[in-house]
């Protein structure tokens, strides 16, 4: 046989192991793509199912916060658009001084406690050197905010009101609801001062700023709109406040006189050392140990314009925080 007589033959036996290759090769391709649409079938229910248990759990929560809010609003709205309600002593069923005392303490609490967090906050994020001192640090923070306010307000009583002598006062209540709220502002500005982009600091210290002019100019301003929003919601968190309260600002609401000035006198408003009831003590002295006959609906009413200033300070973080967004990225 020559040459091409066993090239032909062999050419004629590789055809069929060819053909049976590739009819192989097709069939396997096929099994492949049935294979991952089937799996593609598969993940798509999951994602549905997911996708839908996610929803449900969303629509619950959404539903029994707009459930308990509406009930409360309805509940003492016709007590909360009362005017005499909202100006007369608590003698007279009125919650006057207690929206005083509730918006002083919140004011007295922010001025304290802004500085001290901004400061620690810059400082952690701009010249704590990273160690184990500063991961310790950090860990403390985490621990604090997470405190109960029974306990900031049991450490109140025993620092403020008994070892410093301040007895129940707006200053240790102050002072209570600064211990409350300096870790939550601190970790709040800490992340809004991280969340600025590496480039813009480098880019500072590039031009020839100090570390302290690239954090004033660049940092804080970029960072603006996080913070006051953070504030702001930190701010509706201690309007709410009670625990820390009972135990160093008290649960009495002296009458004022806003026409006094005499900073040493109770009737004074701007007195630190004079005793304030805040709402959310009110509400809790009215459903304990209150014997006043309307007092249900007098708690009600308290409560609906309680839960009415929370809803305000959020929706103002809402609105400032992008008016200030839009305005620094000139979006």
């Amino acid at each position: 046989m020559t040459r091409s007589d066993k090239a032909a033959t062999n050419a004629a036996d590789a055809a069929p192991r060819a053909g049976a290759q590739t009819g192989a090769t097709r069939a396997a391709s096929a099994m492949d793509a049935d294979t991952a649409a089937s799996m593609a079938r598969r993940a798509r229910r999951s994602d549905h199912v997911a996708t839908g248990v996610l929803a449900v759990l969303v629509g619950v929560v959404c539903l029994l916060t707009v459930a308990m809010v509406v009930y409360i609003l309805a509940s003492g709205g016709t007590k909360m658009l009362d005017w005499s309600f909202l100006t007369s002593n608590p003698s007279d069923g009125g919650i006057g001084p207690e929206i005083f005392n509730s918006f002083y303490l919140l004011f007295l609490t922010l001025l304290i406690s802004l500085p001290l967090s901004l400061g620690a906050a810059i400082f952690l994020t701009q010249y704590a050197p990273s160690g184990p001192v500063t991961t310790c640090i950090k860990t403390i923070i985490e621990v604090l905010s997470s405190l109960p306010s029974i306990v900031v307000g049991l450490f109140g009583f025993l620092v403020f009101v008994i070892k410093f002598g301040w007895q129940f006062s707006i200053i240790a209540g102050a002072c209570a609801l600064t211990m409350f709220n300096l870790p939550i502002m601190v970790r709040v500005i800490q992340q809004a001062l991280e969340a600025v982009p590496r480039g813009q600091r480098d880019a500072g210290l590039a031009m020839g700023l100090t570390r302290w002019e690239t954090t004033i100019h660049v940092l804080i301003p970029s960072a603006i709109p996080a913070i006051v929003t953070g504030v702001i919601l930190s701010a509706g968190r201690v309007f709410g406040e009670a625990a820390a309260l009972i135990y160093t600002a008290g649960q009495s609401a002296p009458a004022i006189d806003f026409t006094n000035f005499d900073i040493t006198s109770a009737s004074c408003p701007w007195n630190v050392f004079r005793p304030a009831e805040t709402l959310a003590v009110h509400i809790w002295k009215l459903n304990s140990e209150s014997v006043v006959t309307d007092a249900a609906a007098i708690s009600a009413g308290t409560a609906a314009f309680l839960v009415a200033c929370i809803l305000v300070f959020n929706i103002l973080a809402r609105i400032i925080g992008r008016a200030l967004e839009k305005k620094v990225t000139a979006a």
